[in-house]
């Protein structure tokens, strides 16, 4: 659910919680990565602006703001979590694991298999954020 500005300091003053500078920072930090970003380039983005800043604090605020939803958070194998500002419809992704490249999915084709595995295990996926892990066309080629 891409979002403006304005709707961020919305969207956590209607869960009850305050916008404070160092939130809003970070979240402008995630949305300048255009992309998928790890906590530490976070960091070093928000640093530039509040040399203050502790790592702690990048972290913690990137957990409060994917709690959110602002925010999506997911492993795509290098080595930890990345983030990015989440998007109107969820995504996933399909990551090589030969080359590397990341490959955006749309949400449709696994709702249809998180629906399935709802009604024949009773469980209910809430992710929606989720990467896959194979070999892209171009590395099955080799």
């Amino acid at each position: 659910m891409t979002h403006h500005h304005d709707d961020y300091q919305r969207l956590i003053r209607q869960h009850g919680f305050r916008v404070t500078p160092q939130r809003q920072m970070i979240l402008e930090a995630v949305r300048s990565g255009k992309g998928h970003s790890s906590p530490e380039q976070v960091y070093n983005r928000v640093v530039k602006k509040a040399p203050a800043l502790n790592r702690a604090t990048v972290y913690r605020t990137l957990e409060f703001l994917a709690e959110q939803h602002l925010i999506t958070s997911t492993d795509v194998g290098t080595g930890g979590k990345v983030y990015e500002i989440a998007e109107q419809e969820p995504h996933h992704h399909l990551v090589c694991e030969n080359c590397g490249k990341i490959e955006q999915v749309g949400h449709g084709l696994l709702e249809r298999a998180f629906r399935q595995v709802e009604r024949e295990h009773g469980f209910k996926v809430k992710s929606n954020h989720l990467a896959l892990f194979g070999l892209c066309s171009e590395c099955r080629k080799c």
